[in-house]
């Protein structure tokens, strides 16, 4: 087959003279290697510098053909492209002695050379290929096409020819012989590189000559040797010590996997010497406990107590604690004389779902440095190799990479890929030979690394961060592994995979293996490596005693930037909200101020201008006017404000118009970001399409920075349910499992007008469902100066709390939902619930109380207005938690008689009635109310969220008003009570 396909030299030589067509051109690569040339002949510079060179040279040797060669003094040195000149030198100089000059050898020689370039391309691209990755070595490569030098042309009688290849593997000649050795050692060992997707040409070409000038292998010294060897010892032993001392208990160990450990401090070290001042660390639960005691340094007396069935933190600090695969820690490293503060964040089962948590964390810390260049912070996520293939959120994080509100200056994922997902094998979990595909999307690169091999993992660790310091953009290592237990320990694996836990059972471990590489070269003999084991099993010996007694003394949070901070306490916690009135009427100036060169929509010219009179006369504040109000004065104070939605800028509803854009550069200008010179920075970012993400990374941030107003806004409300498992397993339960304060916002647009059941409700009910033990706040506010001092709030008491707001839509533009200046300025704050003394109606006299929240409050008041039923007060419950019981009684106290109503505009099972209604009944009877319990009135139990029908939608709310106010249907006025 193959003397069918190659002809001989000879023959090969002279139909190179006369004609490419029955060359290697016309082979498996004829058809791209004419449309490259057909691109290049209408286009040189529309093709790849180094396929320019080929058709320049080929061009080149028809010219000598007719007028003989003509040396010159130039020699390419770009990385894979052919010189015309050095090639022809070289041929002169093999064919010299006998006098064999010509063409053809010339044209031979050429493509010799070019085809042995493609080969070595092919190699770069798809060497990982043929790369031994598995240290259980279940399935044996197979040769890839492009890798075997025959599809190129060469035959068998072609290996030991030199070949011109200008420096290509650091080579200027060499046989096809040396040339495959060097590019399976490099490309095919145990380190398998994919960088050819990158786009970039500096990055590309810095993997390639980073890798190839040492053929892929850092040549450790003994001391760094004997460094991995301890860490591996340190990992192995933690796992095999806690497997013999609780046998069968969950503990989701890092058997298999033992060489994450060397590979983060390599990680860490090198970092450090390139400015690394700071990691944050996000995991699952598979080797969590290593990664905190081998890593963070986590006393393992501590961890001992913890499997004893002590909690984790003293006894008085509260909290429902969890379990111990879960919590974080920080701690603070030193490496080479230089500190590195190094924290691990809690992260729930949900696996993935911590990944945009660590880059916003990461984000907040960089902005604290003042880290510009995003080099003293990284962000390190360990990840399982189904979870990173198979979850969304994975993808939705590396979307940030680049993005200007969220870039972080790149994050190093390593895969622990274990081959298995529980129970389930890559086969069926993935579509790609890899789980690292989804990483090319931002064209990270990839190393792929045999975990039996330690030193290929720290070597791969150590290009990644440099990488990652160079470039400031992710990179991957997919280290495989193996898991030698279940997906527990007390799980039976080979009920599922018999085959792979044959081969695991009879497998030495990474230890094991590489302390027999270092015996044979003589870096330990052998009592010298297992006395590194006996002195790690004897500390751990004294450590397992002391746990025994170990009692935590201090909890592991209100520390660093949050010094200073309490748990939540007392009553009404309105803290200092309010703002001299100067303050904000300068500010009301400020930040409606176009700058002269800029040309804005007209109508953003009116909106504008209403703004500023508005504040100057004192009276018409809108909501988005009190909102930027709220902003400004934040940031006056030192606060910074952050904002991310998928539409903030602007807002969904055109209301909040906190960038400006010229109308005929399209410059984009914030002026909340430029009111004083020493005033805190202003974020106002329209974020990707997508949820959970944002969401995450928004409450990450909010983790790191306590100082800083952090909200995210859905663009609809029900747009929040995409990030449910952020709000279920972070936001409202954080600080209980993992005593871990944070203050994110969430707005969430809320209210029934008519537009169908999507983007009616922001499932109030599924919040209010997680309230409890003070763990979050939940508003519906009416005003905007209740929304004023409802985010100023956030920031002016000595703790912290996630708020999440129902928005408006409506109501944005409601003439009459407005605030005067006044009720923001001196003396005033956050009221939690709204009552009418200050209207026409009877306050302590009246007959008939409707408690209601948030927009249907408008509904109720336009009719009883229009009735003139003003024995009839309709009280606000600005706050639904924490619940203001306290002024509820004050206002039910005074009329004990009256008819008590709670209305509400979503159906009977979703809204806020299945929650306060016990809260109603207990204030109730407190305040001696002769009624038992609160009379609902409302839309019924339903199925969806609201009606896609208008004249439903007006039937219903209509029906649910009179209702709520006791009006006959037919006549419109009050009914007998």
């Amino acid at each position: 087959m193959r003397d069918s396909v190659t002809p001989n030299r000879d023959e090969a030589d002279h139909q190179n003279a006369d004609s490419l067509d029955s060359s290697f051109l016309s082979g498996a690569n004829a058809t791209f290697i004419a449309e490259m040339s057909e691109a290049w002949r209408q286009n040189p510079r529309g093709v790849d510098a180094s396929w320019a060179r080929y058709f320049e040279q080929l061009d080149a040797l028809d010219e000598i053909e007719e007028k003989g060669p003509s040396w010159g003094n130039g020699s390419s040195r770009v990385v894979g492209a052919i010189d015309p000149e050095a090639s022809i030198k070289a041929v002169a100089a093999a064919h010299k002695s006998n006098g064999n000059l010509n063409a053809g050898n010339m044209r031979a020689a050429t493509l010799d050379s070019l085809r042995a370039v493609m080969l070595i391309r092919a190699y770069r691209i798809r060497g990982h290929l043929l790369a031994q990755l598995d240290p259980l070595a279940l399935e044996e490569p197979e040769l890839h096409p492009e890798l075997d030098p025959e599809t190129y042309g060469f035959g068998e009688d072609d290996w030991d020819r030199p070949i011109f290849i200008n420096y290509v593997l650091g080579l200027e000649t060499a046989t096809l012989r040396e040339i495959i050795d060097v590019l399976r050692k490099t490309y095919c060992g145990t380190i398998g590189v994919e960088f050819m997707h990158i786009q970039d040409p500096a990055q590309k070409a810095w993997i390639q000559e980073r890798i190839e000038a040492i053929g892929n292998r850092t040549d450790f010294t003994i001391k760094g040797k004997q460094a991995i060897y301890e860490r591996l010892v340190d990992a192995e032993e933690f796992e095999r010590y806690l497997h013999k001392k609780y046998t069968g208990t969950k503990r989701f160990g890092m058997d298999g996997a033992e060489a994450v450990i060397p590979a983060i401090e390599q990680i860490l070290k090198r970092g450090n010497q390139l400015g690394l001042g700071e990691a944050v660390i996000g995991m699952a639960h598979r080797g969590r406990l290593n990664v905190l005691h081998n890593v963070l340094s986590k006393p393992f007396r501590a961890i001992i107590s913890e499997f004893l069935g002590n909690p984790a933190n003293p006894e008085d600090v509260g909290g429902s604690g969890d379990v111990k695969y879960h919590m974080g820690a920080s701690a603070d490293r030193v490496f080479d004389n230089s500190p590195v503060h190094l924290s691990l964040a809690p992260n729930p089962s949900h696996l993935e779902i911590v990944d945009p948590v660590v880059v916003g964390r990461v984000r907040a810390k960089q902005q604290q440095r003042d880290d510009h260049d995003r080099t003293e912070v990284l962000g390190i996520l360990l990840h399982g190799d189904a979870a990173f293939a198979g979850q969304g959120v994975v993808g939705e994080t590396f979307a940030f990479s680049d993005l200007r509100g969220y870039r972080t200056g790149g994050t190093i994922h390593i895969i622990v890929n274990n081959q298995i997902g529980f129970t389930t094998s890559p086969s069926y979990s993935r579509s790609s030979p890899y789980p690292t595909d989804v990483a090319k999307m931002v064209m990270a690169p990839i190393f792929h690394v045999n975990g039996d091999d330690p030193e290929a993992v720290v070597h791969t660790a150590r290009i990644a961060i440099e990488f990652r310091q160079a470039f400031n953009t992710d990179v991957v290592i997919d280290m495989f592994c193996y898991r030698r237990f279940g997906h527990n320990e007390g799980d039976e694996p080979a009920f599922t995979q018999p085959l792979m836990y044959k081969a695991i059972g009879q497998h030495p471990s990474t230890r094991d293996i590489y302390a027999q590489k270092l015996i044979s070269e003589g870096v330990f003999d052998k009592a010298g490596a297992q006395k590194v084991i006996d002195d790690r099993i004897k500390h751990l010996d004294e450590e397992f005693e002391a746990g025994t007694s170990y009692r935590p003394n201090k909890a592991d949070w209100l520390e660093g930037m949050w010094s200073g901070m309490r748990t939540a306490h007392g009553d009404v916690r309105r803290g200092e909200t309010a703002v001299d009135i100067d303050v904000l009427r300068k500010l009301g100036v400020d930040m409606n101020k176009v700058p002269d060169h800029m040309r804005i929509n007209s109508k953003l010219t009116r909106i504008l201008k209403a703004r500023a009179d508005n504040i100057e006369k004192g009276s018409g504040i809108d909501w988005s006017t009190a909102e930027l109000l709220a902003f400004g004065t934040l940031m006056l104070e030192g606060n910074p404000v952050r904002l991310s939605g998928q539409d903030s800028c602007r807002g969904t509803f055109s209301q909040r118009h906190s960038v400006l854009v010229d109308q005929d550069t399209e410059e984009r200008f914030a002026p909340l970001a430029y009111l004083a010179d020493d005033q805190a920075p202003f974020e106002v970012i329209d974020s990707p399409l997508s949820e959970a993400s944002v969401m995450g990374f928004e409450y990450g941030f909010s983790q790191a920075e306590p100082n800083a107003l952090v909200m995210w806004e859905a663009q609809f409300g029900d747009f929040a349910n995409g990030a449910q498992v952020v709000v279920d397993q972070f936001i409202s339960s954080g600080e209980a499992k993992w005593l871990r304060m944070s203050a994110l916002v969430l707005l969430l647009p809320h209210g029934y007008e008519g537009q169908g059941p999507e983007h009616s409700s922001a499932r109030l009910e599924r919040y209010l469902q997680l309230c409890a033990e003070d763990n979050m706040q939940v508003v519906n506010c009416t005003t905007p100066a209740n929304y004023f001092h409802v985010l100023r709030r956030q920031l002016k008491r000595d703790f912290r709390k996630p708020l999440v707001v129902m928005t408006p839509k409506s109501l944005l533009r409601h003439k009459a939902c407005v605030s005067d200046l006044a009720e923001m300025a001196s003396g005033t704050s956050f009221h939690r619930v709204l009552d009418e003394r200050d209207t026409k109606v009877k306050h302590g006299k009246v007959k008939r109380i409707v408690m209601c929240s948030g927009k249907v409050y408008y509904d109720l008041a336009a009719a009883r207005d229009e009735a003139k039923a003003w024995d009839i007060e309709i009280l606000r419950l600005e706050q639904l938690y924490p619940f203001p019981t306290k002024a509820v009684i004050e206002a039910l106290e005074a009329v004990p008689n009256a008819k008590i109503i709670w209305c509400q505009e979503e159906p009977k099972n979703m809204g806020g009635w299945t929650f306060v209604r016990d809260f109603i009944e207990e204030a109730m009877e407190q305040a001696g109310s002769k009624q038992s319990r609160p009379i609902y009135a409302g839309r019924a139990a339903a199925a969806s969220p609201a009606t896609g029908s208008l004249s439903r939608h007006k039937l219903e709310q209509q029906t649910l008003v009179d209702d709520a106010l006791g009006f006959d249907k037919q006549s419109g006025r009050a009914a007998a009570e």
